[in-house]
């Protein structure tokens, strides 16, 4: 019997609040309000994107929180169009969700490293 009880002690438990705490980040694009219809207008996958900027947030927000419950530290990553533009011609990129969440994450990388400019 104490031998059971050890093995169900050292079982390692999921848990949401140390996962959060590791220090990993994930980046989630983040747009304004007043940029949406340009994001719209330049995007490749257009199709793709919600058709407002409110139905956009709406989903937005449902992810971020879906995954702080699910132990993952989500962080809004501002997106400077002009920027986002710039960068996909100098990769030779379309515009789409792939080009978006790439630069996202080396937005992540760079603000965590303390670089500010990218292109």
């Amino acid at each position: 019997m104490v031998k059971s009880m050890r093995q169900t002690n050292t079982k390692k438990k999921y848990s949401p609040k140390k996962d959060s705490e590791s220090g990993a980040i994930l980046g989630i694009a983040w747009y304004r309000r007043e940029e949406w219809s340009h994001l719209l207008e330049i995007a490749a996958d257009r199709d793709e994107l919600e058709d407002t900027y409110e139905e956009w947030l709406r989903n937005a927000e449902a992810r971020l929180h879906e995954m702080v419950e699910a132990g993952i530290n989500p962080m809004r990553v501002f997106i400077n169009l002009e920027e986002l533009q710039e960068w996909c011609t100098a990769q030779g990129r379309p515009l789409d969700g792939s080009a978006r969440a790439v630069f996202t994450a080396e937005k992540v990388r760079q603000l965590h490293k303390g670089k500010t400019k990218m292109v």
